[in-house]
């Protein structure tokens, strides 16, 4: 007996779908007053197209708080390389924020993590209760991607997309995707500043894993001695990976995800479907997001009524079409021989 497919959990990953959209649409695209929408506009039609495709039963969008996390404690010059983004991007976000609640979509945010901790302990709280899409605009939370576990994430600026499962991670890497992690610590991640092992590139640390597995087990290899060392196992490789032990361990701790955190997760809430249509127009009005709003129709939570102009009266009726003069004045006779007419 084929098993009950399981209902669709799509988390938003915000911020980097915001960053995404930000740099891929033109800061002309403002309103009347100026204002720029470029942000929220990318963020709103990518949005409404993954809910059209996915159809899920419930959505959840997870944003970054203002301020420091962890991993700034840890390794403060984490992130530190990046160029701060514009005003123009930040003040999109109250737009973001006023989007979802329009939808009725609840917002996730916890200060001193990111959103992706956010991801990653809302899929182990919800385990296998639903399958769960992860839209986003990079490729991070792939290690998060299992068998209930998918990321769509947005491919040639916001055009395309891509769905990763365990299969396209493998495709893609040569990796599974708990193996990201690993990848990260020796390869490091230069976006994020992490370190990992100086000297050992993507082609290096993707064949240490296919060989060792973990990160751990390529470390309690080089403590052995051992006569069957593999070849690609150099004396220059092996010393770049004993002097820079420290900073592997640390990139993968700086590159873990939390699934963890004592999140309030409620399905419920998180339903889709229970929003105000009309609410939602108004705000796209506001907005000036003209060319968005024929797609809310197939979003609508209510029953779809076509417009006037184009309904058909389906019921029948009995009726003789006068196309001749003859035929009219037959009519006109019939018309005063009658007791009634309506």
């Amino acid at each position: 007996m084929a098993k009950k497919p399981l209902p669709k959990l799509l988390i938003i990953d915000g911020n980097a779908l915001i960053h995404r959209s930000f740099h891929a649409l033109p800061p002309t695209l403002t309103t009347k007053k100026g204002e720029m929408v470029n942000a929220v506009y990318g963020f709103t039609m990518v949005l409404i197209k993954a809910l059209k495709e996915i159809k899920p039963e419930y959505v959840i969008l997870t944003l970054d708080k203002k301020g420091p996390t962890f991993r700034h404690q840890v390794f403060k010059e984490y992130k530190a390389q990046r160029i701060k983004a514009p005003k123009e991007l930040y003040q999109q976000i109250s737009k973001v924020k006023a989007i979802a609640n329009a939808f009725s979509i609840p917002i996730y945010s916890q200060k001193g993590y990111e959103a992706d901790d956010l991801i990653g302990s809302i899929c182990f709280q919800v385990g296998d209760k639903a399958e769960k899409i992860i839209l986003t605009g990079d490729l991070d939370v792939l290690q998060l991607v299992n068998d209930n576990t998918k990321v769509y994430t947005m491919h040639r600026g916001l055009s395309d997309h891509i769905i990763y499962d365990e299969a396209m991670v493998r495709q893609r890497f040569g990796l599974k995707p708990c193996q990201l992690v690993d990848f990260k610590a020796l390869r490091g991640d230069p976006s994020d500043n992490i370190p990992g092992v100086r000297g050992v590139g993507e082609k290096t640390a993707i064949t240490l894993l296919q060989h060792f597995g973990t990160l751990e087990n390529v470390y309690s290899f080089l403590d052995k001695k051992s006569n069957k060392e593999p070849k690609f196992l150099t004396a220059r490789l092996r010393r770049l990976l004993l002097e820079h032990k420290q900073e592997a361990f640390l990139s993968k701790k700086l590159a873990t995800i939390k699934t963890n955190l004592p999140l309030e997760i409620n399905l419920k809430k998180a339903r889709f479907g229970k929003f105000n249509q009309d609410a939602i127009v108004c705000l796209f009005q506001e907005l000036e997001f003209k060319s968005l709003l024929p797609r809310l129709h197939d979003l609508s939570p209510l029953p779809k009524v076509p417009d006037s102009k184009f309904i058909r009266n389906q019921t029948q009726f009995n009726y003789h079409l006068i196309e001749e003069e003859k035929d009219f004045q037959a009519f006109l006779k019939r018309l005063k021989r009658a007791t009634e007419f309506v």
